[in-house]
């Protein structure tokens, strides 16, 4: 990997997490314009990427892999319901291993290594001190099931969806730090299920066209696309089941504490055609900033405050800014000198 694990940091508690330089710089950053609208924002997941970038490699790991693998373990601990398959995705979770061992194992070498002879496998994990042998399909060769034994050592969660009916459905994965949903809640729902609580998106007809999309993806040609929405402290876990935990952190921004309390948070979202299964893997690769790193980006700043300024209603309500969009927008009002958006709409862009 580009940036070498280091000591694990707290997502929780007394709030350790923090962001070297490198890690700054290769944020994916999600707004190519000055205001914000859903829309299908999907692009091929071309690779190899730009070289250092979150986009090099089909699954991104960085600095922080031992902090959020150890704050994985901590979720799944607390909640074992994090992690779901039903019995039929069973296929699937055995294609999940192949793929992440392999891709682990092909991008970040000098960290992983995964051998295959017929079904006999040989895993070695060394950042997490893993070394296993076992016989692939044979559930019992390994000391947890199979989606849960490689889930345990992803960084991002993910979502394995079975396609029948022209529709596509969460029938299995491991969601230990979503923003504001629930796999227990949403296991076994249709894609247009899941997506109900969205606003404005159904009016425009952005779901519709996005299950077709992605019901048409072929093995071999994954697709990516980001996703946002911003966050009190640096906190991976805001799911429904803890919301008596961080609810409250919405309440507590003056301008005082903007710039170290708030954080951007990015979803890099992958869809992958798993190949003997015919599953659609969606991984939910997460990127926290403070707003104090983000605008050490003059450009990135200026914009954010335009995004945010210019958001609708509705989507203020839905992603949870609404006790403190007034205070955000105000203290990065600082950094827009009102340049024509001409000038630098191609700058930072990321999608």
């Amino acid at each position: 990997m580009h940036l070498a694990p280091r000591d694990t940091q707290a997502f929780r508690g007394n709030f350790t997490y923090r962001n070297s330089r490198k890690a700054i710089e290769r944020f994916p950053f999600p707004f190519p314009e000055d205001d914000y609208r859903y829309s299908v924002n999907i692009e091929p997941h071309r690779l190899p990427g730009p070289k250092g970038s979150v986009y090099e490699h089909m699954l991104d790991i960085d600095e922080h892999y031992l902090s959020e693998t150890a704050e994985r373990d901590m979720v799944l601990m607390q909640d074992p319901g994090r992690c779901l398959a039903m019995p039929h995705m069973e296929p699937a979770c055995w294609d999940l291993v192949e793929f992440v061992m392999s891709c682990y194992a092909k991008d970040y070498p000098e960290h992983f290594s995964f051998e295959r002879q017929g079904d006999e496998c040989l895993w070695e994990n060394r950042p997490l001190k893993i070394q296993q042998r076992f016989r692939f399909g044979d559930p019992a060769s390994l000391p947890l099931p199979p989606m849960e034994y490689i889930g345990r050592q992803m960084q991002g969660d993910f979502a394995l969806l079975d396609q029948r009916h022209g529709d596509l459905f969460m029938d299995a994965g491991v969601i230990t730090s979503p923003a504001d949903w629930s796999l227990a809640f949403d296991a076994g729902m249709s894609f247009k299920q899941w997506h109900g609580p969205v606003p404005l998106a159904h009016e425009m007809g952005v779901f519709e066209r996005a299950l077709k999309y992605l019901c048409a993806i072929q093995a071999g040609g994954p697709v990516r696309r980001l996703n946002w929405t911003m966050t009190i402290h640096p906190r991976m876990d805001s799911s429904p089941e803890t919301y008596h935990e961080w609810g409250r952190d919405r309440t507590t921004i003056t301008p005082d504490n903007v710039g170290k309390d708030v954080f951007l948070r990015v979803e890099l979202q992958t869809l992958v055609r798993m190949p003997r299964s015919h599953a659609l893997f969606f991984g939910i690769r997460t990127y926290l900033i403070s707003l104090d790193d983000l605008v050490t980006n003059q450009v990135w700043a200026r914009r954010l405050h335009r995004v945010l300024k210019g958001l609708p209603q509705a989507l203020v309500d839905y992603k949870g800014l609404s006790r403190y969009r007034g205070t955000l927008v105000e203290w990065l009002s600082q950094y827009d000198d009102d340049v024509e958006p001409r000038e630098y709409s191609s700058i930072g862009s990321t999608t």
